[in-house]
């Protein structure tokens, strides 16, 4: 039995996370603290685990294995370095810093201290991603010239932040906006794919105001990635739709992803006539933080997100907000 401890509870995928935990019966969650005791005790009272009086309490615990860092991303910095110190497996929601230098602080002190981390990068599992990127280690597409990847919901005209979740609307708590909450996942489907951008631009701004001037609800980004690709950027919280989430186009092939579907057209791959749906699709992997919950449970080679990668991310991102101020092309 391993056991795994909540520092903060305040995310919305956290509901999730608890489900995915009763489902185990090979982990107990030990304790969970949040800066709003209700939040924990609420926590408590489902699952009947602990309520920690203090953060410190679940990293002193020697029978906890593992945490998830569920809390505002403020607080991010506070939780992962004492709980890395402490040799815990470490669980933290994207974005892993408020700012970059958080994250790469963060990182350096997860792999110094050599414990297991994931983040919440889920869109690698899904079976699509997995076969463009095969198709694009392969050589499927000649040169690729240009990629795009979207990431939006209609999260502020349904006001999915209005009550529980309104840190998450609100940059001093959460560090970013709607570009950077979904935006980031798009982001790392492109870094996963094409490497580090080497310069970024993007426009970011306001729609409804129904959060306030300073919380942006959408964004679109340039970046060029090595080798000269040219790609394009989205996510945003005012969208009414979101079906094409994906496109690579190269000098021989052209792929995309529309409703979940990947559509293929190559002379480099049979019958991928751009048509009807690829199949030949490898299997999906489970849930980010299921991955994570089987690595702690011993199970080898589990593709996991390492704290540099999710550290990375953040310095992009940053360097997308400040071109978008700056109205100008910034190297991340």
């Amino acid at each position: 039995m391993k056991r795994i401890a909540f520092a903060g509870v305040s995310h919305i995928h956290t509901p999730h996370f608890l489900k995915l935990l009763k489902a185990r019966p090979d982990f107990e969650i030990a304790a969970a603290w949040d800066p709003d005791r209700a939040r924990a005790e609420k926590i408590a009272a489902e699952t009947g685990c602990k309520v920690a009086a203090a953060p410190v309490e679940l990293w002193n615990d020697p029978s906890v294995d593992a945490v998830a860092v569920c809390s505002e991303t403020v607080h991010h910095r506070e939780l992962v370095l004492p709980a890395a110190a402490k040799g815990k497996h470490l669980f933290v929601e994207k974005p892993l810093g408020f700012s970059a230098a958080d994250a790469l602080v963060m990182a350096a002190a997860i792999e110094r201290a050599g414990v297991l981390f994931q983040t919440g990068y889920f869109m690698r599992g899904q079976p699509a991603h997995r076969a463009l990127k095969q198709m694009v280690t392969d050589g499927v597409f000649g040169k690729i010239t240009r990629v795009r990847h979207v990431n939006c919901h209609h999260g502020s005209l349904g006001g999915w932040f209005d009550t529980d979740y309104r840190w998450m609307a609100d940059p001093s708590q959460s560090g970013c906006g709607a570009f950077g909450d979904l935006g980031t996942h798009s982001l790392d489907i492109l870094m996963w794919l094409f490497g580090r951008p080497e310069q970024v631009t993007a426009e970011i701004r306001t729609v409804t105001g129904r959060y306030g001037k300073h919380c942006d609800e959408t964004g679109t980004a340039l970046l060029e990635f090595p080798g000269g690709i040219a790609g394009t950027l989205c996510g945003g919280w005012v969208d009414l739709a979101n079906p094409v989430t994906c496109e690579v186009s190269g000098t021989e092939g052209f792929a995309f992803i529309c409703r979940g579907k990947l559509f293929v057209k190559s002379p480099n791959l049979e019958g991928a006539d751009g048509e009807t749906p690829w199949t030949a699709l490898p299997e999906e992997l489970s849930h980010a933080f299921t991955l994570f919950l089987d690595a702690v449970a011993g199970k080898e080679g589990v593709p996991l997100v390492t704290a540099s990668e999710a550290a990375e991310r953040n310095v992009v991102m940053e360097a997308l907000y400040r071109a978008a101020r700056t109205r100008s092309w910034v190297q991340p």
